[in-house]
């Protein structure tokens, strides 16, 4: 049989509705799996003035159970019988003695027929309908039903026939539906899902979104091109409108030639933010004196009034934007500045304009470090936030940056200074740009590391999945701008800066801070490197080293450190390590000592065990001076080296020697394996 339930209400808001179905369809599943229900599938459907679920395959019925209950021993005492009898609906003829070992009880064998499904819906469905949470939810009239907006009606059918539900509060529950709230609001009566689709498409409704983003998108292309311009692609507000419509109808509306001398940013933010409009572009990538705005109906008049409709709101909203843009400009940046002591950056590190000048100094000291000039740097940094203080950002807070370097080209500061003005919060996230700009990267980092090692010295780290101060894409951003530019800072020393400028505002010491921070660094890196493959217990093991806060020679050597794995060499080397780690750690806590002493040259009595320890020597003396040039793939060749005498060793060398001079010794020998490779990394830290 086929369930076909539709919620019909007012507009739900755009953004709730593809989580409202999936929810829906999500308790739906689970109330009959729970019901012991079977279905071949479900599927949700979302319009802004309906929710559907259909599901296939649901059986006429539940299963019949057959449940067996233990009741009272047979001697047990009359009252504890006859209770057990009337708890589960029997007879004392229909139960059956059994001795289970421990003495004889009453069983009862327990029939249970399956409902109904229609019954078992009927329980089920109102229960899922009230149960569905929204972000927001109202109440409406005089009725306690709590629903994201006032919920009209509800159809429901099974098999194509009417299944009646009492969702409460007078919500009328049938067959029927209607379409288009203007082009098709007659009511029609429902049977099954393909019907159903097919009469809405015919009463003007789009029902699946893929097929309404689909429409807007290909015909908006169309009506753009026809004009000589491109639809300039945004997948977000693609996504938003499809759930602002119906039956989307793409129209292409003109922009008054007085308002293209705005920045392009400016005119997309307030036709976006505000009218939903979508953006087109000419041949040489400049915004085009146009727009598209998808309309919810089709109009007789070909939507011409629809169009100077919507122009004439954009001509109201552009004359806003242009006068802070004219506004704005009459004071410079600089100017600004203290009026940053209005803003609180956090009631515990102070104001924006202290944090400013925390920034200032931060981006000086790390100019030389990216190849930056500092007083380029310095400057940059001085006004990076002067434009939160601007009416445009006010207005349009995603401009924020933005508009500070336009304003800042007008002023005739240095094209480096507005580039960092522009890119000091990027990048905002794992798929956005990251600045490449000398300047821009000094001050970015000083933003970001001030922010860090802020709350991180107040203690408000984040927690489990909550983030609300965006640490985490803070010290994400950080590691890509190190990785990407090949920058060599060493962090440590950047946290130390940062947290002495902030003086006594930090409740911890700022060596614990450092030492936390490097900690959730190695975590971030670990879910940056993912991606690319890279395995996070060898992280795990370089960090483990200690002292390592030069993030470019730790993604080096890790990935020397993979390279080395790969190869049969590696691979044995590591297992045979952690064969000698193991049994220098059982031998420990047997003796209760430690066997990391000198190994005694006098006691070595076997040959193979003289040349271990004659390459162990050699490998570690080797090894250090390759590694303090960087040199990690060398190191790892030299390290390959160790694998034949150590196999031998294993092959032919008891360790655990009757003379217990001679155990004791070989012991260290095997210590000493672990000391020579823990060079590279902590390979006790390497799964596998």
């Amino acid at each position: 049989m086929q369930l076909l339930l539709e919620l019909f209400c007012e507009e739900i808001p755009a953004r709730m509705q593809k989580c409202a179905a999936d929810d829906l369809k999500a308790l739906i599943a689970d109330g009959l799996k729970e019901s012991s229900m079977s279905f071949d599938e479900v599927h949700g459907y979302v319009t802004p003035r309906r929710l559907a679920i259909v599901v296939d395959g649901i059986p006429d019925a539940q299963p019949d159970v057959s449940e067996e209950r233990r009741g009272p021993r047979v001697d047990a005492p009359e009252k504890a019988v006859q209770g057990f009898l009337k708890g589960n609906g029997v007879t004392l003829e229909e139960c059956e003695k059994r001795d289970t070992g421990k003495g004889e009880f009453w069983f009862a064998v327990i029939d249970r027929k399956g409902r109904p499904s229609a019954d078992v819906l009927q329980t089920l469905l109102p229960e899922v309908i009230h149960k569905l949470s929204w972000q927001k939810s109202m109440r409406w009239g005089e009725g306690s039903f709590r629903w994201v907006r006032p919920l009209q009606r509800v159809m429901c059918v099974l098999d194509g026939e009417l299944l009646p539900l009492e969702v409460g509060d007078g919500i009328p529950c049938g067959n029927i539906t209607s379409g288009h709230r203007f082009m098709g609001p007659e009511e029609f009566e429902v049977g099954f899902f393909d019907d159903y689709e097919k009469m809405l498409q015919h009463k003007k409704v789009v029902l699946k979104v893929v097929t309404r983003r689909k429409i807007i998108e290909e015909r908006a292309t169309e009506l753009a091109e026809a004009n000589g311009f491109a639809l300039k692609r945004d997948v977000g507000l693609l996504a938003e409108v499809s759930g602002l419509v119906e039956w989307p109808v793409p129209l292409l509306g003109t922009i008054d030639s007085e308002f293209m001398a705005l920045p392009d940013e400016v005119l997309t933010t307030s036709m976006r933010s505000h009218q939903k409009y979508f953006s087109v572009v000419a041949e040489d990538g400049k915004l085009a004196p146009r727009f598209i705005v998808v309309s919810n109906m089709e109009a007789a008049d070909g939507g011409a009034a629809i169009v100077a409709g919507n122009e004439r709101v954009l001509r109201a909203r552009l004359a806003d934007a242009k006068f802070f843009w004219d506004q704005d400009r009459k004071e410079k940046l600089a100017s600004r500045v203290p009026s940053l002591k209005q803003m609180m950056f956090h009631e515990k590190l102070g104001t924006l304009e202290e944090k400013v000048e925390r920034i200032e100094t931060l981006a000086v000291e790390l100019a030389p470090i990216v190849g930056a000039d500092p007083q380029l740097a310095k400057r940059a940094a001085h006004l990076c936030k002067a434009d939160l203080m601007t009416g445009m950002v006010g207005e349009f807070a995603s401009l924020q940056g933005i508009m500070g370097r336009y304003y800042a080209l007008d002023e005739g500061e240095p094209p480096e200074v507005a580039q960092a003005i522009a890119e000091h919060y990027a990048p905002a996230g794992p798929d956005d740009m990251c600045p490449s700009a000398a300047v821009s990267l000094a001050v970015s980092l000083a933003d970001k590391i001030d922010t860090l090692v802020g709350f991180f010295g107040i203690d408000e780290k984040p927690t489990g999945s909550r983030d609300p101060y965006g640490l985490r894409r803070a010290a994400l951003g950080i590691i890509r701008m190190i990785l990407e530019n090949g920058i060599r800072s060493p962090l440590l020393a950047a946290f130390g800066t940062a947290a002495e400028l902030y003086g006594d505002r930090l409740a911890l010491d700022k060596n614990d801070v450092s030492d936390s921070l490097i900690e959730f660094f190695a975590d971030r890196l670990k879910v940056h490197l993912r991606s690319s493959g890279v395995r996070h217990d060898l992280i795990s093991a370089v960090f483990a080293l200690g002292g390592e806060d030069d993030l470019v020679r730790l993604v080096s050597r890790v990935e020397a450190l993979t390279r080395f794995l790969e190869t049969d060499d590696g691979a044995n080397l590591l297992a045979a390590q952690k064969r000698a780690s193991n049994i220098v750690a059982i031998e420990e806590k047997k003796d209760e000592t430690r066997f990391d002493d000198t190994v005694d040259p006098a006691l070595l009595k076997d040959a193979n065990e003289s040349v271990l320890f004659e390459c162990l020597t050699e490998t570690v003396a080797k090894i250090q001076p390759l590694l303090a040039e960087e040199r990690y793939d060398d190191a790892m060749a030299v390290l390959a080296g160790l694998r034949e005498p150590v196999d031998k060793f294993f092959d032919d060398v008891t360790v655990n020697a009757d003379d217990p001079a001679t155990r004791q010794n070989r012991l260290r020998l095997l210590s000493q394996i672990g000391a020579a490779m823990g060079g590279i990394a902590e390979f006790s830290q390497i799964e596998g």
